[in-house]
């Protein structure tokens, strides 16, 4: 618990310096009467105040049909404040180099006095500078508006299916057309429930696969709130069999009961160890782990690639389930052929997918990591706002195929 200090301490501060920026260059600067202003502030802070109230009605202290409403509510809310915040961003680092650059044009030798605008000039007076900026602010939310309406009809469609070939040098004969389907990311919680899942499931099975893996993050919340809306998934049906390893998430919302869980519903739950499945006269080696961050929660879960191989490091196709991306430098220097992770979604949404590549080596589709491929699941659900804006969600087919030597 000590570890989570740090963030229950730092993340309000960021939290208030965002929502004071976003009143300070936004709200306060509309020319609209101090009510509305007063209102529409209101309004984004809801948020700070709905979110832990809807996690308490999620406990059963209160009707849980409420609790739903609350979190729609809410999570709308922040979506359509992270687009706010977004744009907002853009504008003033748009105007700063704006000023940037009319400064340097005053400093430039060649340009005659006459040329230079005075600040007494009609352009720039106060009033025109007024209503340019109210346009602007205005404009801010109702771009948002309409950007927060496209990403929430995007995160809420079925997921896109993606067929991604894996070509690998000397694949026995029998392995080619070999298909694995992924599914990652789903996050069933406040805004995600059964339906989601159940056509999650059926979508799945309908792509006919030899073999189905979940690369984490399937729940937010506990197994006595999630068990029904989790159900669905005992339906998952392939011939070489269904896995699981956990995500971050799982360990946010009890790792140990949700293993067991996964268990119950018929799901092979893999933690830094693998299996021998025979496909014809060859093999596979599928080997899964922890997440990245497990030992952050239980030190004895630490995610460790080479232990998940140890004993068959030479089996001659080995493939890793693990939630991050970031387990890729441990599972190349293991010699695993080809990596399958989520956890990054692609981003979710514009412009903030870009902040993942801050702490992910790789945020989606397929890549070269030296000798192991390794392929990132944009996820197949959304966490927080359900909002995807030019990040669509998906389930994934990989198909093995051969390929010559270099």
């Amino acid at each position: 618990m000590h570890r989570m200090i740090p963030f229950f301490i730092i993340f309000p501060l960021i939290l208030t310096l965002v929502y004071y920026y976003v009143y300070r260059r936004l709200i306060k600067s509309l020319s609209i009467s101090r009510p509305y202003k007063l209102g529409l502030w209101i309004y984004m802070l809801l948020p700070l105040i709905l979110t832990p109230l809807s996690f308490m009605l999620r406990s059963g202290i209160v009707n849980r049909f409420w609790a739903e409403v609350i979190a729609w509510f809410t999570y709308i809310n922040l979506g359509l404040f992270s687009m706010v915040l977004a744009l907002l961003v853009i504008r003033d680092l748009g105007l700063g180099i704006y000023s940037i650059y009319r400064k340097m044009k005053s400093f430039l030798p060649l340009i005659r006095k006459d040329q230079i605008v005075e600040k007494t000039d009609i352009r720039y007076s106060p009033s025109r500078r007024q209503f340019l900026m109210n346009s602007f602010n205005l404009g801010i939310f109702g771009t948002a508006g309409i950007l927060s309406g496209i990403g929430f009809y995007e995160a809420r469609r079925q997921p896109i299916l993606r067929e991604i070939e894996i070509p690998i040098e000397n694949l026995h004969p029998d392995l080619i057309g070999f298909r694995i389907a992924q599914f990652t990311d789903v996050h069933v919680g406040p805004t995600i429930k059964r339906s989601f899942v159940e056509s999650v499931v059926q979508q799945v099975n309908q792509q006919g696969v030899d073999l189905i893996v979940c690369t984490g993050d399937m729940v937010d919340g506990l197994v006595p709130e999630l068990r029904n809306d989790v159900e669905p998934v005992v339906d998952l049906y392939a011939p070489r069999g269904v896995f699981f390893v956990t995500g971050n998430h799982e360990y946010y919302s009890g790792v140990l009961p949700w293993i067991e869980e996964m268990q119950r519903l018929g799901m092979t739950v893999l933690m830094n160890e693998h299996r021998i499945l025979p496909v014809k006269n060859s093999t596979i080696l599928l080997a899964g782990v922890n997440d990245y961050t497990a030992a952050q929660f239980i030190p004895e879960q630490a995610s460790d690639p080479h232990r998940a191989v140890a004993g068959a490091e030479t089996a001659p196709v080995k493939i890793l389930l693990a939630h991050q991306p970031r387990n890729i430098f441990a599972a190349a220097a293991a010699g695993f052929t080809l990596q399958i992770s989520g956890h990054t979604h692609g981003g979710q949404y514009i412009p903030w997918n870009y902040l993942v590549t801050l702490n992910q080596p790789y945020i989606s589709g397929l890549h070269r990591h030296q000798n192991t491929w390794i392929y990132v699941s944009r996820g197949t659900g959304y966490w927080g706002p359900p909002l995807r804006l030019g990040v669509p969600s998906e389930i994934t087919v990989f198909i093995l195929k051969s390929a010559s030597p270099v």
